[in-house]
């Protein structure tokens, strides 16, 4: 009987180690960790994961090059490669618009994906590795992020499905300011709760000349109702404001009451 338990066990813990050791998220097999890259490609080759979802699930993903350190404020994204990725094809030839957007410095870059997949979105880093050819300079809070770095580890992932934050977010709340879940394409989030950017500042003075959106109008339609399932949403954040706004007395003296023959003459048009 014992032996015959035994077996049992063995069988479900091999089989659910050979499950678990199928559930990845998004990885990279290049570039490799502490790489010195010359010119402005990067070779991106996507791989499997240790987490789930399975890569083959992901729907598209998002890829930026990051800069700074590990702290989600001490790192910037400063150039977006691409927002609608196929991880059908592994291979991603990343090309860098100009070298001036950064510095350098060893090991202070590395790669984000931002994977859309049913469920959710899992956020992936790469390993650090150096840009060579880069002519620019980075900011003061790049740099300091950077005086904090040692080795070549990325930040850790954000997996809001294997881990879903969802569950933990009461009503009102809200994930970091100027986090990546504000990033993914409001369209293509597909989680409970969905991230909104930051509502548009408005500026002195009016220079648009035309009316075009500043996005896509939504494939929704309000008049098919009848065997509509349930919406999936259950909240919207939108990011928090990350500038400030200054306002002072006016300086000016006000205009002067109209002169009684000026009053005598509105006093006609009064209804």
């Amino acid at each position: 009987m014992f032996v015959r338990q035994h077996i049992l066990f063995s069988s479900l813990l091999a089989s659910t180690l050979l499950t678990q050791a199928t559930l990845a998220d998004i990885a990279f097999s290049s570039p490799k960790a502490g790489a010195t890259i010359k010119g402005s490609t990067i070779d991106v080759t996507f791989a499997d994961g240790p987490g789930d979802p399975s890569i083959n699930d992901f729907t598209s993903y998002t890829l930026q090059l990051c800069a700074g350190g590990n702290d989600a404020d001490s790192y910037t994204p400063i150039l977006t490669f691409t927002d609608k990725g196929d991880l059908s094809s592994p291979d991603y030839p990343a090309e860098i618009t100009s070298l001036t957007i950064g510095g350098n410095t060893k090991n202070a870059y590395f790669l984000r994906t931002i994977g859309v997949a049913p469920g959710g979105t899992v956020i992936n880093y790469s390993s650090r590795f150096t840009l060579s050819d880069m002519t620019g300079t980075f900011s003061p809070a790049v740099e300091a992020g950077l005086a904090d770095v040692s080795g070549t580890d990325g930040p850790e992932t954000d997996n809001q499905i294997a881990n879903p934050q969802n569950a933990a977010v009461a009503p009102g709340a809200s994930a970091a300011a100027g986090g990546p879940e504000y990033q993914v394409p409001y369209s293509m989030q597909t989680g409970v709760i969905r991230y909104a950017p930051m509502a548009v500042r408005a500026p002195s003075k009016i220079t648009a000349k035309g009316d075009a959106r500043q996005y896509p109008t939504s494939d929704y339609n309000i008049w098919l109702r009848t065997g509509m399932p349930a919406p999936i949403p259950t909240q919207t954040i939108t990011d928090l404001f990350t500038y400030s706004v200054q306002s002072m007395e006016p300086t000016i003296a006000p205009a002067p009451q109209p002169s009684d023959d000026m009053q005598k003459f509105l006093n006609r048009w009064k209804d």
